[in-house]
């Protein structure tokens, strides 16, 4: 494995997951009322590195764990050739470019939201992966920490970079795609839950067992297209809903379809054959809007 290609296994930029990262950047945006302008640009771009910063941080601090697991010891590979230590040290600066990023927008925008949602942001990427809170082991705490990082507050982020309104009609469209990433997350716990066990990181699918979390996380995702579906009704009418609440069903049926052969396929795989529907679902969510006018 090359340095580069070190590089991008640790910030997890591998297909189809950068559709996602550019969904969640954008999904706020799309569904503020007001016009872009160049603030936005920046806070985009810290929309954009804060999800691979954070993916960065965990990989340096999962190494043990992640090396007994056999889909992931290419990543602990990556880390143990670029050194755990530079990797943190990498995804800390990372995280401090996001917040002048975002605090240079606040500036010109003069709306400190910005600048906060980001600091939020952070917060919760630290307070997953590190000591003493470490989120990632405090039961349901880890896919709602993830959830609300990666789904919710990027949503607010890149809404409050166009405009410091927020309708409550946005709420539950916000709060449907924050528990969509939730409910992944409970999902990418079932096949790790042996590594997770072995190295004493207590998810819940290791203390709950892996079979009751990966139908959880299918309720969770059935809970999704409701919340969307309420939110697209009260913003665009029953119409949009109803392609909203369709799309959203990928996320589910993703889920569903996979749940046999998670254990058996390699993360590639899974990504290749289950995650396309849901990246898909995530760019109709951002183009849904802007169709709907």
């Amino acid at each position: 494995m090359t340095p580069g290609a070190a590089l991008v296994r640790i910030h997890r930029v591998e297909y189809p997951l950068p559709i996602h990262y550019l969904s969640y950047a954008v999904w706020g945006a799309c569904y503020a009322s007001g016009p872009a302008t160049l603030p936005l640009i920046p806070v985009l771009l810290a929309a954009l590195i804060h999800p691979v910063s954070m993916n960065a941080l965990n990989a340096s601090v999962d190494l043990r764990t992640d090396a007994k697991n056999p889909r992931k010891r290419d990543l602990a590979q990556a880390v143990l050739l670029l050194g755990p230590r530079r990797i943190g040290a990498l995804a800390l600066a990372e995280m401090a470019l996001c917040l002048a990023l975002c605090g240079w927008a606040s500036i010109l925008l003069g709306r400190a939201l910005v600048v906060l949602t980001m600091a939020a942001i952070i917060a919760c990427h630290l307070a997953y992966n590190l000591e003493p809170v470490h989120l990632k082991r405090r039961g349901f705490a880890n896919p709602l920490t993830l959830g609300v990082s990666f789904g919710f507050l990027p949503c607010v982020l890149s809404h409050a970079a166009v405009t410091g309104d927020f309708p409550a009609r946005v709420w539950p469209i916000y709060a449907g795609l924050g528990l969509s990433v939730a409910a992944r997350a409970l999902w990418w716990m079932v096949p790790d839950a042996r590594a997770d066990a072995a190295a004493g990181t207590v998810t819940v699918a290791v203390r709950y067992g892996a079979r009751r979390m990966a139908v959880l996380s299918c309720g969770v995702a059935l809970a999704v297209p409701v919340l969307l579906g309420w939110g697209l009704w009260w913003s665009y009418g029953p119409g949009w809903a109803a392609v909203g609440v369709t799309a959203a069903s990928a996320w589910f049926l993703g889920q569903f379809a996979a749940l046999r052969s998670m254990t058996a396929r390699s993360y590639a795989g899974l990504r290749r054959s289950f995650m396309t529907p849901m990246a898909a679902a995530n760019v109709v969510f951002a183009l849904l809007p802007l169709a709907a006018g």
